[in-house]
C-alpha cells in the first residue's frame, strides 16, 4: 500500500493508533509499525513480550473507528530463556489460578507454548491462556485445550442470551445468538470493539460451548455499514 493510495481518514486513524499506542504504558511501541486503510490496521514490527504483542492489539481495538486489527508484531526477546525454565514458570501460572482445573497440560518448543487438556467451559480455556502470557520468554501461546461436552444443550442459547442482556459492558438488542452443536454463533452489530469482545465473552461461559463464531459488526453511529451488512 503507498501513501497515493490512502485517503485523509486512513491518515488520521493511522496517526490516532500511534498516538494511542504511545500512550499505553503497557506497551513499548518503539519498534512498531503502523497503517490503516478503510477502518482496518495492521501492526508491524518488534516487541520484546508476547504479552505486549497482545497488549498493542487490545489498545487498537478500544479505539474508535476500527474495524479490524491485523497483529504482524513479531515477538523478539532481549534474553533468551530455555524451554525447561518457561515450562516450570508456566505451570506456576497456571497453579495461581485456582478456578483452574488440574488438567492442563503444558508443552514448549523454542519459546512456544501449547496448551491442552479438559476444561468444563470456553472461558476457564482463556483463563488458562491468559495466565501463561506474561510468562518471561515467551514467543506465543497454541491453546488446544478441549471444552468436554455436557449432557444436554438445549437451554444454552437461552443461558447465553440471559447472559448478554444482564451484561452491562453490552447492548445485547442488537445480537443474535445461534447454537449448533458446541459452537455459539453471535451475529448482529454494536458501536465498539469493546461491547464486541465482551459478547464473546459473555457467551463463553456456556457450558459444552467449545468455539464462539464471533460475527458481530463494529459499527460507529452514522457510519453506513448496518444498512448494509444489518
Amino acid at each position: 500500500m503507498t501513501t497515493a493510495t490512502l485517503t485523509e481518514a486512513d491518515l488520521v486513524l493511522r496517526n490516532a493508533v500511534v498516538q494511542q499506542l504511545d500512550w499505553d504504558s503497557q506497551v513499548d511501541a518503539s519498534a512498531i509499525g503502523v497503517t490503516a486503510h478503510e477502518g482496518v490496521v495492521t501492526l508491524t514490527g518488534f516487541i520484546d513480550t508476547y504479552a505486549g504483542k497482545l497488549a498493542a492489539e487490545r489498545a487498537v481495538k478500544r479505539m474508535r473507528g476500527v474495524r479490524a486489527v491485523a497483529n504482524d508484531i513479531h515477538v523478539r526477546l532481549r534474553y533468551a530463556r530455555t524451554d525447561a525454565d518457561i515450562a516450570d514458570d508456566a505451570v506456576k501460572a497456571l497453579s495461581l489460578r485456582a478456578a483452574l482445573p488440574g488438567t492442563i497440560q503444558i508443552t514448549v518448543h523454542n519459546g512456544h507454548v501449547t496448551l491442552t487438556g479438559d476444561v468444563p467451559t470456553l472461558f476457564k480455556s482463556a483463563v488458562a491462556e491468559k495466565a501463561v502470557r506474561h510468562v518471561p520468554g515467551i514467543k506465543g501461546v497454541v491453546n488446544r485445550i478441549h471444552v468436554a461436552p455436557v449432557a444436554s444443550t438445549v437451554d444454552v442459547k437461552r443461558q447465553i442470551v440471559r447472559a448478554l442482556h444482564r451484561e452491562a459492558d453490552v447492548d445485547a438488542h442488537g445480537i443474535g445468538v445461534h447454537v449448533s452443536g458446541h459452537t455459539a454463533t453471535l451475529t448482529g452489530h454494536v458501536r465498539t470493539w469493546h461491547e464486541h469482545d465482551a459478547a464473546e465473552r459473555a457467551a463463553m461461559h456456556a457450558p459444552g460451548i467449545s468455539r464462539v463464531d464471533n460475527r458481530i459488526a463494529v459499527s460507529a453511529p452514522g457510519s453506513g455499514v448496518c444498512d448494509e451488512i444489518c
